[in-house]
């Protein structure tokens, strides 16, 4: 008798029946409502970001549900152990706008797909490295940002090796404290969504795959230390890995990369692989992350350890250009009393290109404006203030409204620096935010010169030039405003101050990418990075299949050489046993 899990709350395809199949992108049809993509730097998102973060930082232990888990089973999933060849895909940071993410659930969900003269089946496991949902995580959130399309992508189970879905949560999954997360993926009898059915019952997991590859996926946020029932349970998982093995280890964060802006991100990761992982000899071969929203791979050699971001799995391309040309890992400012030995990693590849993520930075001054308007719009209320303000001085250097006006603007580009940026370096952005501020400020007194010599309002009662400057004054220096700041926005990054921002603002869709692995019968593993250069935003139904295809076909290609590491180490030979009746070989002839 065939089993089939529960479906997620807001699946509504019939249980054992024909799937309803929509023929427009339609709420009522759909089941769930498409969004577009997040506009980061609108101002409600902009206060909303501060206050989560904020909050997180201050409450953050208290929303931790991690040692709840205990009470959760305990599971090794060994489903295909003994699979002589096992496909399975990677993808991260995914629940964005509706066109990117089912652009890559539609590649993932199709039986096979050609990439680079290579035919790639689908994969029997799927992985979501994290951040399923943005930018916060409640139920509604999944249900229109991820599972809606995941299930439009592939909405009935395969008639035969129906895949598995595993997910870690990232930051965006944790503002709510893993409540939505733990109720959509860690469900003690298991679920599905769309074809894809989840098995596992924490926030962590671990893969036993075949020819002794294994994945731990672990469930560490940033310096945080790693809970005890988690690490337990790791250390019930290691008791059965031999020395040898090889392991794919993942990660909510590439704290490699990201320790020189969060020195103690990888005090964790370090103190799990010294203290779980090395004493099994086992091999760490892969290091596998998302959370910025590009592919980049550091190695020692092609055939050494391999350190991988690729989090393009629907959210906003991240930049390229600014990542470090080498890195020393464990990093030498670590504050673990018994560090590893530190190993230099050179990178190795990018997707997009250093060159194309800095022709795409520039390009902030087009797409900027059109893609907040909200953005620009608070920008043109603060210089219609700020001018007016200016405007009413009657002749003083310095009245209420002016100091007033100008203290939020400092002190808003100030925050906008300091706030905003990773890392724990506070003079640049500082620096840098006043003189954003200072160059605001500037341009107010533009505006007046302008507003009293150039436009025929001189001589008007304020009241009436107020209202004027609304109609006639507020869009152009809203837009003047918003341009001023993507020139701020491009020379920052260059001093790594708002280097997210910088492609957060823009919103750029293109430009994702996720791992496709093959666990072959000779114990290799083989990676294949999949990118697609264009999404697609136009959608027409199909009568079998995905709900939806690209009206244009989507063109994927690897770009990255195919990453082939090499099967587990066999097990020393035992010490041959020498009967006691056997002469001595030293006295033979």
């Amino acid at each position: 008798m065939t089993v089939i899990p529960p479906r997620s709350p807001s699946d509504p395809t019939p249980v054992g029946g024909r799937t309803h199949r929509p023929t427009k992108l339609e709420p009522a049809q759909l089941g769930f409502t498409p969004q577009g993509a997040v506009a980061w730097l609108s101002p409600l998102q902009l206060a909303a970001t501060g206050v989560r973060v904020a909050f997180a930082a201050q409450f953050g232990a208290y929303l931790d549900k991690r040692e709840l888990q205990n009470a959760f089973p305990t599971k090794v999933h060994d489903d295909h152990v003994n699979d002589e060849e096992l496909w399975m895909d990677y993808i991260a940071d995914l629940g964005d706008g509706f066109n990117p993410t089912y652009t890559m659930a539609y590649l993932l969900a199709q039986e096979q797909i050609e990439a680079g003269g290579e035919t790639l089946p689908r994969g029997r496991v799927l992985v979501l490295g994290g951040d399923s949902v943005y930018p916060t995580a409640s139920g509604k959130a999944y249900e229109d940002r991820f599972e809606g399309p995941y299930r439009a992508a592939l909405p009935q189970v395969p008639a035969e090796n129906g895949p598995t879905l595993f997910a870690l949560p990232g930051n965006h999954d944790w503002y709510d404290g893993l409540t939505a997360f733990l109720r959509l993926f860690a469900r003690r009898e298991g679920s599905r969504i769309g074809g894809w059915r989840t098995k596992q019952t924490r926030s962590y997991f671990a893969l036993q795959l075949p020819h002794r590859w294994w994945l731990l996926a672990l469930d560490a946020q940033g310096a945080a230390y790693m809970d005890d029932p988690q690490l337990e349970y790791f250390r019930g998982v290691a008791a059965n890995i031999e020395p040898g093995d090889r392991i794919i280890l993942v990660t909510p964060q590439p704290a490699w990369v990201q320790s020189e802006e969060h020195p103690l991100y990888y005090d964790t990761i370090d103190y799990f692989l010294r203290t779980v992982i090395d004493p099994t000899g086992a091999d760490v071969a892969v290091m596998l992350s998302g959370d910025l929203h590009h592919y980049a791979r550091y190695a020692q050699s092609d055939i050494g350890r391999q350190l991988i971001t690729c989090g393009g799995g629907g959210a906003y391309m991240a930049a390229t250009n600014h990542l470090p040309e080498q890195i020393e890992v464990p990093p030498r400012h670590s504050q673990v009393r018994r560090q590893s030995t530190g190993m230099p990693y050179k990178l190795q590849k990018t997707y997009p290109t250093q060159l194309r993520s800095r022709w795409l930075g520039g390009g902030v001054f087009a797409r900027l404006p059109w893609r907040n308007p909200g953005f620009a719009t608070m920008l043109g209320i603060m210089h219609t203030m700020l001018m007016l303000s200016f405007n009413n001085a009657a002749g003083r250097i310095l009245t209420v409204p002016i100091f007033l006006m100008t203290a939020a603007v400092m002190a808003s580009t100030v925050f906008f620096a300091v706030g905003l940026t990773e890392g724990e370096a506070r003079l640049k952005p500082i620096i840098l935010g006043s003189l954003h501020g200072i160059a605001h400020l500037a341009m107010g007194v533009g505006g007046l010169f302008l507003w009293r010599d150039v436009l025929p309002f001189e001589g008007y009662k304020p009241a009436v030039q107020a209202a004027l400057a609304v109609v006639i004054y507020l869009t152009p220096a809203g837009v003047a405003a918003a341009l001023l700041v993507s020139l701020y926005l491009l020379i920052a990054a260059s001093f790594k101050v708002n280097v997210n921002e910088l492609y957060a603002g823009q919103g750029i869709e293109d430009y994702k990418c996720f791992l496709r692995m093959r666990f072959a019968p000779d114990g290799k593993l083989s990676i294949y990075v999949v990118g697609v250069d264009t999404i697609s935003t136009k959608w027409v139904p199909q009568p079998s299949g995905s709900w939806f295809a690209p009206a244009k076909p989507l063109r994927p290609r690897l770009v990255d050489e195919v990453i082939t590491l090499g099967p587990a180490k066999q097990h020393a030979a035992p010490p041959a046993v020498i009967p006691a009746d056997a002469p001595d070989p030293s006295h033979t002839a």
